[in-house]
């Protein structure tokens, strides 16, 4: 069995304030879109994970792993599987590649191993393998409160095409989380205009109230992820923002031609260029 494991956006990223317990309680939108890896599952007397990425782990360090060890604990089933990653989606980059696969593994052992889990039972089951995966269960678009974990289904974006860039580099979420003051936050995205904006459609408002505060750290650590938004709006990007915590920028345009055209304008900016559109 094969199954797509697609990459998201963050429309909006908002840090509200650092909890007792270390994390951030976030108010974000996540947007799935097209670009994906690829999962292949195949019968298997034992758990394996292989995936050719030289960044990605096989094996039982890779995340797809403790989802399979997650989903037979949760279900009491008593079988093996291979799972076989082609990576598409960049990696370390804020599309949630690593979770995305998580989720994916989830949905695949239970078509699979016919487990008839609900898709708050797959939720809960990712909510312990880390903040963004269950996002994955359902994908669209979501509103996602609390440390992540907390979802709402919004109303179906409006298609718009989407021109990725990564710059070579990785950076750690946990790094950016620790150099951002949620304090001294002075500009924060107005998620609920977002939210009203997708519901009517509104291609216009959704482009104008994107935003991300994790980008007041990234940006001024990386020169090369702020050139890289200030030349996707110099090439005519409805709006341009940085992704979660980065490096990947991302342009959204209406047109395919537009956004054909500014992937080829960025070419000597970016090692990694991909066009693709909300899901």
């Amino acid at each position: 069995m094969n199954l797509k494991s697609r990459a998201k956006i963050n429309l909006t990223l908002d840090v509200l304030y650092k909890r007792k317990d270390g994390y951030h309680e976030v108010k974000m939108i996540m947007q799935e879109i097209e670009l994906s890896d690829n999962i292949v599952f195949k019968e298997c007397n034992k758990i394996e994970v292989n995936c050719s990425h030289p960044f990605v782990p096989s094996g039982s360090s890779n995340l797809v792993y403790k989802a399979v060890e997650l989903v037979k604990e949760a279900t009491g089933v008593d079988a093996g599987i291979s799972i076989e990653i082609e990576k598409k989606i960049p990696v370390a980059a804020g599309l949630g590649g690593g979770s995305s696969n998580a989720a994916t593994t989830i949905i695949g052992l239970n078509k699979l191993w016919d487990l008839g889990l609900t898709d708050q039972e797959m939720e809960n089951i990712a909510s312990k393998l880390g903040a963004d995966v269950p996002f994955f269960v359902k994908g669209g678009t979501q509103l996602a409160t609390g440390i992540g974990e907390d979802l709402t289904k919004l109303t179906k974006a409006p298609k718009l095409w989407v021109v990725l860039a990564k710059p070579n580099l990785g950076i750690s979420t946990k790094e950016v989380y620790q150099n951002l003051d949620a304090n001294k936050i002075l500009c924060h995205p107005k998620t609920d205009r977002m939210i009203t904006a997708i519901e009517k459609k509104d291609i216009k408002e959704i482009c104008t109230n994107v935003g991300n505060v994790l980008e007041s750290v990234t940006l001024h650590r990386y020169s090369n992820v702020r050139i890289l938004k200030s030349k996707m709006s110099e090439m005519g990007a409805n709006s341009s923002l940085m992704s979660g915590s980065g490096p990947t920028v991302y342009g959204l345009c209406e047109g395919y031609d537009k956004a054909i055209q500014i992937a080829k304008g960025l070419g000597p900016l970016s090692e990694e260029i991909f066009v693709t559109k909300f899901v």
